[in-house]
């Protein structure tokens, strides 16, 4: 085989080669990323008004990241997203207290997907 023809014959294979490996190239591996604090439905749903701190970081563990400028606020963020093209899950849980005593209860994403954030609202103070 003449040195021409070796040549031609290399470029085809590559060119043949690249052609039959293109449509692979797309095919990236996406690993899942799992953020946040995981909490279970049945822990949230023993979350009560009056709960102090300690029940509830017992309960459900202490928040990732304490919110430095409000003690009184704490924020449970989870985020999941699985491999893939799927939509990201993003659920956050926020604990409200006042002297030391769960005040208010936000659950967003948590108990209904698409709708408006549950809120929990501490019962009226009797008057005195």
């Amino acid at each position: 085989m003449s040195p021409i023809a070796y040549r031609g014959a290399v470029r085809c294979f590559v060119l043949l080669s690249l052609i039959l490996l293109a449509p692979l190239s797309g095919c990236v591996y996406r690993m899942t990323v799992q953020q946040g604090n995981f909490l279970e439905r049945r822990a949230v749903d023993q979350l009560q008004l009056g709960m102090t701190r300690s029940q509830v970081r017992y309960l459900l563990g202490t928040p990732m990241v304490p919110d430095m400028f409000n003690t009184d606020r704490w924020d449970y963020l989870y985020y999941l997203h699985l491999s893939g093209n799927h939509k990201p899950e993003q659920h956050l849980l926020t604990v409200f207290f006042d002297n030391d005593k769960v005040a208010r209860i936000d659950n967003h994403g948590q108990a209904v997907r698409d709708s408006a954030p549950v809120t929990v609202e501490p019962p009226p103070r009797p008057v005195s």
